[in-house]
């Protein structure tokens, strides 16, 4: 008897367990991500969205003057993929929380450097993580927008406005790139032809994947030409020089490649070296 109650028992957890794990209801917040082009650039933006619900939200729900993650759950976090300017302020490629102090007709927006920060920090804000500080008019609307929304908006081939937009206020969070020197690094480094990685990963592909070594030497000698060589760059070189049935050249390309090793500290290549040449030395 006491076998069946107990599996019963189990029988009837597993049941509530499955009928849990099925279960769906909407979220209060739903996440939401934005990604734009802006140029040649990009713009990248995760955050939940609230909805009013009949609530007054900026000055009672949201009070003015004090610390808002601006949305709701996790932090709001922006992701810059080149070096920008946001409200005026130079500010690093990559990923910030966003936090703002809303007020009736100003608001300050703040692109914190922890973009792990979960939430509000409260207590735990640091002013040191501030990258990039700056205040922004806000704009009222005659319609209200009932959830709150995060969007790229006015763009240009060099410029953008994060906007934020909930109740019946918005804010525009300019944002700036510096597109003609992106371009023209971009046009620069094209034209001048492959650089010494790229042949350096060019001769890597082939000489891992069994490919053409002929070729492979072509373009790791292009990427071992001139001054500031790579122990690793020589070191393949080397490879593919005994691969080649050159093992005198394969023996000073590693003896080199030892030598530059040994000033790094790098104890591997130095050993991967000494074998090498401990190997071909027999040949």
């Amino acid at each position: 008897m006491k076998k069946i109650l107990f599996s019963i028992v189990v029988l009837t957890a597993l049941c509530f367990t499955q009928v849990e794990a099925q279960l769906k209801t909407p979220a209060p917040s739903p996440g939401a991500t934005v990604t734009q082009k802006v140029g040649v650039s990009e713009i990248a933006i995760d955050y939940s969205r609230p909805s009013m619900k009949g609530r007054k939200i900026f000055g009672s729900l949201v009070p003015f003057g004090e610390l808002w993650r601006t949305g709701a759950n996790a932090s709001t976090k922006v992701t810059f993929a080149d070096d920008v300017n946001v409200g005026g302020v130079a500010l690093k490629a990559g990923k910030y929380a966003l936090f703002t102090f809303p007020g009736e007709s100003e608001w300050t927006v703040v692109f914190y450097g922890d973009a792990e920060v979960s939430g509000t920090p409260g207590d735990k804000y640091d002013p040191k993580q501030e990258v990039a500080k700056f205040k922004v008019k806000s704009q009222k609307l005659n319609d209200k927008v009932e959830t709150f929304t995060i969007d790229v908006a006015n763009l240009t081939d060099a410029s953008a406005e994060i906007t934020l937009l909930w109740e019946n206020t918005k804010v525009a969070i300019p944002v700036k790139f510096d597109t003609e020197k992106m371009v023209m690094t971009s046009i620069d480094e094209v034209m001048a032809g492959p650089s010494q990685r790229d042949y350096y990963s060019a001769a890597r592909y082939y000489f891992d994947n069994g490919k053409d070594l002929n070729t492979a030497y072509k373009w790791i000698t292009k990427a071992t030409e001139g001054d500031g060589n790579a122990f690793w760059m020589l070191r393949l070189k080397s490879q593919i020089e005994a691969g080649l049935g050159k093992y005198k050249e394969a023996i000073n390309t590693a003896t080199k490649s030892k030598e530059l090793a040994e000033k790094a500290g790098n104890k591997q290549y130095v050993k991967f070296n000494e074998d090498a040449i401990k190997e071909w030395s027999k040949k």
